[in-house]
């Protein structure tokens, strides 16, 4: 599998560029599953290999994923829920994940924004919920920019840091992603303790 995404990314980049940086990230926040994360990290490992350079990469994906998130806001905030819902009914494994996505942000508001940017499956719909949910919008626009920055010098500079073996930032990036599930988890549970124990000590 590893060598098969290998092989695509290859061929597109020697065609297409920093494009393929700037449209696999924006269509991605968009609502379009695609694996932007995996592209941005594969930009970063071209970059130690010398085909590319890495911050005019980390740019384009920062510029990507924000454009990208707006125009899905705009989706989900000029189509309206009914509208965004009877489009992933079409898709039930698509729907199943909005669904997933549409309950940590009612529970987290703006931050789910930002943390959607280090989740998959939450950051592809995070536009369109803020959007749909009526989120203002320079609050979505910051907190959008703002974790796009950081998720993009995260994972453009993992990319480059461990630029030297294919298989071995696959393996990497597997573990990344687990560890982050398993401290966002932790921290919704101190959350809902100290909600909980507010809650007790209200008249």
């Amino acid at each position: 599998m590893a060598n098969s995404i290998f092989q695509i990314l290859s061929d597109f980049f020697a065609r297409y560029g920093y494009w393929v940086v700037f449209f696999g990230v924006m269509l991605e926040n968009i609502g379009v599953p695609i694996p932007g994360e995996t592209v941005l990290l594969f930009a970063g490992f071209l970059a130690y290999q010398g085909n590319i350079h890495i911050l005019p990469a980390i740019l384009i994906a920062i510029a990507g994923a924000t454009i990208g998130a707006s125009l899905g806001y705009l989706l989900g905030r000029y189509g309206g829920t009914s509208v965004v819902n009877r489009f992933l009914r079409r898709f039930p494994w698509v729907a199943k994940r909005y669904d997933a996505a549409q309950k940590k942000f009612l529970k987290y508001g703006h931050w789910a924004v930002f943390a959607s940017r280090f989740i998959t499956g939450l950051r592809v719909f995070a536009g369109i919920l803020a959007g749909a949910l009526r989120m203002p919008f320079p609050t979505f626009l910051s907190f959008s920019f703002a974790g796009a920055a950081c998720w993009a010098l995260v994972i453009g500079y993992v990319g480059f840091l461990f630029g030297s073996s294919w298989g071995k930032l696959v393996n990497i990036v597997s573990r990344m992603n687990r560890l982050a599930l398993t401290v966002i988890g932790g921290c919704a549970v101190v959350l809902l303790l100290v909600h909980l124990l507010r809650r007790r000590k209200s008249p």
